[in-house]
């Protein structure tokens, strides 16, 4: 039990590791147009994703195929998942390389708040009053970050929205993370294929025209895509939801300071004041989810006590 524990936390914290240096990844392709390097990450992801399903999971891709896909909400859920995921990676594709990384921070520190107000609206779960506190903490944080700044943050919230409805369209349908990134990947597929064509046709394609560097971080888009989520996928089964929770901070986190330190990114009074808001909504938010994970832990474990019989 210890051990998987152990596995768990390390493939955990690795998956949002890897997800915080992303930006760094990104960063040697910011020549390149935003919606060109999606169109790749797409196609190298499917090809990268469908060699691990055939190695490890392709008698669950057969049943799956049997038994899953005979159901409309199945292809439904798939085909919403698919494009919301699209979205986010094209948003944050483009705040790294327009230099946005602080505001794409903010909205991955914003998305656990969104994923349970999503749950709360349309799955009609419960929350407790300090939850229903971070969420106001969290809102003051945004508005005067709009006011100050004069214009409203819609790449932090597009991100915190576009990743909240992805986890919620997967929730519905309850698919293997690797093997559901395989299908979501192969429903845009063949428009990732057709603008590449179209983009080469036009002498606009940044792929093996020019230098090898930028043919080989294109290639390799698919790997820095699946590995994280292959770590994920193994970790999150090994260990408590909020554990899960907390760690997802260490994402945001790493690409906010490489926003502020390595790439020279604004961090003004104004930005402070939001991030303190936003930082203690997480704050309440994870102490109650840890105090709730605990709590059931303790139900879930507590011996039956049972009655003895009189003779």
């Amino acid at each position: 039990m210890e051990r998987d524990n152990a596995i768990g936390i390390s493939f955990t914290a690795g998956s949002y590791l890897l997800w915080g240096i992303l930006p760094i990844y990104w960063k040697f392709l910011s020549g390149v147009p935003a919606l060109e390097i999606l169109a790749h990450r797409v196609i190298w992801s499917f090809c990268f994703v469908l060699i691990i399903v055939i190695i490890l999971k392709r008698k669950l891709l057969k049943s799956f195929f049997q038994v899953q896909m005979s159901k409309k909400k199945t292809w439904i859920g798939l085909f919403i998942a698919s494009l919301f995921i699209s979205i986010n990676w094209l948003t944050y594709i483009f705040a790294v390389n327009a230099n946005h990384i602080v505001e794409a921070s903010l909205g991955y520190y914003i998305n656990p708040l969104i994923s349970v107000l999503l749950g709360v609206f349309v799955l009609r779960e419960k929350i407790n009053v300090l939850h229903a506190v971070s969420f106001a903490i969290a809102g003051i944080g945004v508005i005067y970050m709009t006011i100050t700044f004069g214009k409203f943050p819609w790449i932090a919230l597009l991100l915190a929205f576009s990743f909240g409805f992805y986890g919620l369209s997967k929730k519905l349908i309850k698919v293997d993370s690797i093997l559901g990134l395989l299908l979501e990947t192969l429903f845009v597929f063949p428009f990732a294929f057709l603008f590449l064509v179209y983009i080469t046709m036009n002498g606009r394609e940044s792929f093996l025209t020019g230098s090898p560097k930028i043919d080989l971080f294109l290639l390799g888009s698919g790997i820095a895509t699946a590995l994280p989520l292959l770590l994920f996928g193994i970790g999150a089964q090994k260990i408590p939801l909020y554990m899960v929770g907390f760690f997802q901070y260490i994402t945001p986190t790493i690409s906010l300071l490489l926003g502020v330190l390595m790439y020279n990114e604004p961090f003004t009074k104004d930005h402070a004041i939001t991030f303190t808001c936003i930082w203690l909504a997480i704050v309440i938010f994870t102490v109650s989810n840890i105090h709730q994970g605990i709590r059931k832990r303790k139900v879930t474990t507590a011996p039956v006590v049972r009655g003895v019989s009189k003779r």
